[in-house]
């Protein structure tokens, strides 16, 4: 009866703590069995790559098995046609290409234009003014020779040089002037005296080679090394001529006046202009046809050994003896120069080629249309290629160590000294070989040329040799090669004891392979 009652029996305090942790573990590993599960399919791809490319390659074919029957689609237009080519157009620098900047002044104007009329072209294409410190009598525009203009005003500008000429200023200004007309198609600014003598021909030969869409500077220094040490070896001599490119040119034109400003102790116009290149940082790109000149006397020694670079430019023709010394002035001499070989083949105009006459042991040299030189015995091309020293430096003094390259002393013995042959004529042939130049050059003696007796059994140019004859080939590319000297080769001479003809013939032309000069 008392059980009963009781309700049964009462539950241990270890079976509670037992079902309430199975009651705690039984959800957590339902979820951790969940949670694996799920895990274990999301690492596993649906479909495999392969499997899809399958099945996208499939559905397309499917797709396309499916559209036979419509129609195939318009093919593509044809292109069009190519566009007709182009005219071509010579990008060469021309004279057309370039403006020259004449310094002159009113004084000097009536003699000084005698030497611009021997070289200038005005129906030949060629631009370009002259630049005057004032206003002269007669046209504007005179005839054979550059438009005139008046340069503006520089009185402002000061210059404090004790001995120098502030008519320097207006000519460093000239090429910014000349470059404010605004002329088209200009891409070279070429500066120089009245009384520089430019090679046109050579100069386009020479700017043709160099790109005028970059800053260039080309000039060169003077012959003189107390001249370059005073100035600067890095300056272009405005006498000798000098070349600026268009692109230079403007920023030249864009700061020149603020940058005279800042020299006006210095000298001269080409000294101005040097030190705005030096601002600009463009150095001198030298080229050894530009000359200055500054030197006294007889140009014969530089001129029968020119650098082998073609001529572009002559100065200082009113301070030196005249080119020929039989012709009646120097504008004349001059005259004769470029109505003869210049016209004829200004590419090879002064350049030397060394030979031998082995019958009569003598050294010839020809500077082509200048000046043929003979000598008794055999010279060396190495001393031949150097000036013989007959001119004096711009101090008036015989001082070989104040030029700026080397020379040689002139022969004393009188057995050593050669005779001299001037152009006398030149002129243009065709023969079966092609077109050839003919110039001939013709015996000179000075007033006070007496040749002593010599003691050497060898013949005396002098005595059997009147005229030396030259035959050359025109050839417009030669520097369009590498610098090399021309050969020459004796064709005929007089022999001793023969009377009669007194003329040596040779050929002048480019070297064979493997020539050489010797004997």
């Amino acid at each position: 009866m008392k059980a009963a009652a009781g309700g049964g029996a009462k539950e241990t305090p270890a079976a509670c703590l037992l079902r309430y942790v199975l009651l705690l573990l039984l959800p957590l590993t339902v979820l951790y069995i969940f949670y694996t599960l799920h895990v274990i399919l999301s690492s596993t791809p649906s479909c495999p790559p392969a499997a899809v490319a399958a099945t996208a390659l499939a559905v397309s074919h499917l797709a396309t098995n499916n559209l036979t029957s419509a129609p195939p689609p318009p093919p593509p237009p044809p292109p069009p046609p190519p566009p007709p080519p182009s005219p071509v157009v010579s990008n060469a620098t021309t004279l057309q290409h370039m403006v020259f900047g004449i310094a002159a002044s009113a004084r000097l104007w009536e003699k000084r234009k005698e030497y611009i009329k021997i070289w200038w072209r005005p129906g030949g294409g060629m631009r370009g003014f002259v630049w005057l410190d004032r206003p002269v009598p007669g046209p504007t525009v005179p005839e054979g020779l550059p438009p005139i203009r008046v340069s503006s005003d520089t009185s402002s500008f000061p210059y404090t040089h004790r001995r120098g000429h502030r008519s320097a200023i207006r000519i460093s200004r000239i090429v910014s002037e000349t470059f404010r007309l605004g002329l088209p198609g200009v891409r070279w600014f070429v500066m120089g005296d009245d009384d520089t003598v430019f090679l046109p021909d050579n100069l386009v030969a020479v700017l043709g080679k160099l790109d005028h869409r970059q800053p260039y500077y080309v000039g060169s220094p003077s012959e003189s090394h107390l001249q370059n040490i005073q100035f600067s070896y890095g300056m272009a001599f405005g006498g000798g001529g000098f070349a600026i490119s268009r692109p230079l040119a403007a920023r030249l034109e864009r700061m020149q006046d603020a940058c005279i400003r800042r020299y006006p102790s210095l000298y001269g116009s080409d000294d101005r202009i040097q030190a705005c290149m030096a601002e600009l940082g463009v150095p001198l790109t030298r080229h050894p046809g530009f000359h200055q000149y500054d030197v006294y006397g007889d140009l014969l020694g530089l001129l029968a050994a020119h650098p082998v670079a073609p001529l572009v430019s002559l100065h200082h023709l009113d301070v030196v003896r005249p080119l020929f010394p039989n012709a009646r002035s120097r504008p004349a001499a001059v005259r004769r120069l470029f109505d003869g070989p210049v016209a004829l083949d200004s590419a090879g105009v002064m350049q030397q080629s060394i030979c031998y006459d082995g019958a009569n042991r003598w050294t010839v040299s020809v500077a082509w249309g200048f000046v043929a030189t003979v000598a008794r015995g055999v010279v060396s091309p190495r001393e031949m290629e150097l000036p013989a020293r007959t001119f004096l430096n711009w101090y008036r003094r015989a001082d070989y160590r104040s030029h700026a390259f080397n020379t040689r002393p002139l022969a004393r013995d009188p057995c050593q000294r050669p005779a001299l042959y001037y152009l006398a004529a030149a002129r243009r042939t065709v023969a079966r070989g092609g077109e050839t130049t003919v110039t001939r050059y013709q015996r000179w003696r000075g007033r006070h040329d007496v040749r002593p007796e010599c003691r050497w059994k060898i013949p005396d140019p002098d005595a059997l040799l009147d005229s030396v004859l030259v035959l050359k080939k025109p050839d417009p590319g030669l520097w369009d090669r590498s610098p090399r000297r021309n050969c020459c080769r004796v064709l005929s001479s007089p022999k001793e004891g023969v009377d009669g003809n007194k003329t040596m013939t040779i050929d002048v032309g480019v070297c064979d392979d493997w020539e050489i000069s010797q004997v």
